[in-house]
């Protein structure tokens, strides 16, 4: 009979302990700073020397969660900010949380969630550009074209992502456009899926956005983007921003022998029905469509445990049907990272770019390496050499 005291206290601290392992809940401070120093030899006519951040990844910082609410459903949450380690400013056109801002529900199906986040192509593709392994975004396609490289997100998005199902997962991305009186304006969306399996993997999705100078492009900005600006600077389609819609057809792979990896990637993007000033300006008074086909190849190599080497090769044309001839961009990488622990590396990257034909501007084409100022002529070469931390 003593013992029952002792055994209804032992049950109630069972009870308390369950109680508190079904409210279990976590949140992860995180962070990445990226600095170095850039040479462009030909930057609007002129050399550059310039410390630069965010190269190899974009500096950040970060808080995720979750929150066990029993049954396998948890309650997740991201918030992701982008600075700037050479000045201290923000990201993103100076948005608090540029970078992600989500919450959601995950269960043993997959993820849903809620907010301003990367659409269903970035989720299952991107990840196998060099510009998001070892080559960061000076590596990524010409003005980042086809959004391989996390450029722009989707505000106002709903993502649903799967679990893996043997090496399969899929998923689908809705962007709600907001706009009254017209509920496809500025309204995006997405579907993917990724098979791997061993050393093999491959990923294809398609993206289509209504009114993509103000939805897609205009992102970035800390006020309501406007169709009487154009809300992308690069010479390779800001001219085509006028666009009443762009699509984006993407397909990745990548393959791995011992300490050697194989990549590829292949994308078409359209500008689809220019001449809509609704959407975007038209100095050139574009009508019709403006394609692009861009395929890349991609080796890297681990030396050893701590030091990797990589090389890569792009190929973009333009098709402007009846707007012009287009243009045609090569690129070059070659980077390499030395380790000096799990967290921190030290990287070197050199570039070359040459184009030629006609840009979205009317103009011969000139070089123009992702985010850089573009060169006065149709070559350009950069050498980068930075630090990565992460924390």
């Amino acid at each position: 009979m003593k013992s029952r005291p002792l055994s209804l206290l032992a049950i109630a601290v069972a009870g308390v302990a369950s109680t508190a392992a079904h409210a279990q809940s976590s949140v992860t401070l995180y962070g990445i700073m990226d600095v170095g120093l850039n040479y462009q030899s030909n930057a609007s006519g002129g050399r550059l020397l310039a410390m630069t951040s965010g190269v190899n990844q974009g500096s950040r910082f970060g808080l995720t969660g979750s929150e066990d609410l029993g049954g396998g459903l948890k309650a997740i949450f991201r918030l992701e900010n982008g600075f700037d380690i050479t000045n201290g400013k923000l990201g993103q056109g100076g948005l608090l949380f540029g970078r992600q801002a989500y919450v959601g529900l995950a269960s043993r199906n997959g993820t849903l969630t809620f907010g301003r986040q990367y659409d269903s192509l970035i989720e299952f593709v991107s990840q196998y550009s060099v510009s998001n392994q070892w080559g960061g975004y000076v590596s990524a396609h010409p003005g980042d074209l086809d959004n391989f490289n996390y450029s722009f997100r989707s505000n106002n998005s709903v993502k649903f992502t799967s679990a893996n199902y043997n090496g399969f997962s899929f998923g689908g991305t809705y962007a709600f456009g907001g706009s009254a009186g017209d509920e496809t304006r500025n309204q995006v969306w997405a579907v993917g899926a990724r098979y791997t399996h061993g050393p093999f993997s491959v990923g294809a999705a398609y993206l289509n956005v209504r009114n993509p100078n103000t939805s897609l492009f205009g992102s970035n900005l800390s006020t309501t983007a406007t169709a009487a600006a154009a809300n992308a600077a690069s010479p390779v389609y800001r001219g085509f921003l006028s666009a009443h819609s762009y699509q984006d057809i993407g397909v990745g792979a990548s393959y791995t022998i011992g300490k050697a990896t194989l990549g590829a990637t292949y994308s078409n993007i359209s500008f689809r029905n220019m001449g809509d000033t609704t959407s975007g300006p038209n100095p050139a008074h574009y009508t019709g469509n403006a394609t692009f086909d861009n395929a890349e190849a991609s080796f890297s190599y681990q030396i050893t445990p701590v030091w990797m080497a990589g090389i890569a090769y792009d190929y973009t044309k333009g098709h402007a049907n009846n707007v012009n001839q287009g243009a045609t961009y090569h690129q070059a990488e070659a980077s390499t990272h030395y380790f000096l622990s799990k967290t921190t590396d030290l990287y070197l990257s050199a570039i070359y770019q040459h184009a030629s034909g006609t840009d979205s501007t009317n103009s011969p084409a000139v070089a123009a390496i992702n985010v850089l100022t573009p060169s006065s002529s149709d070559s350009i070469k950069l050498v980068r050499i930075g630090m990565r931390h992460k924390f």
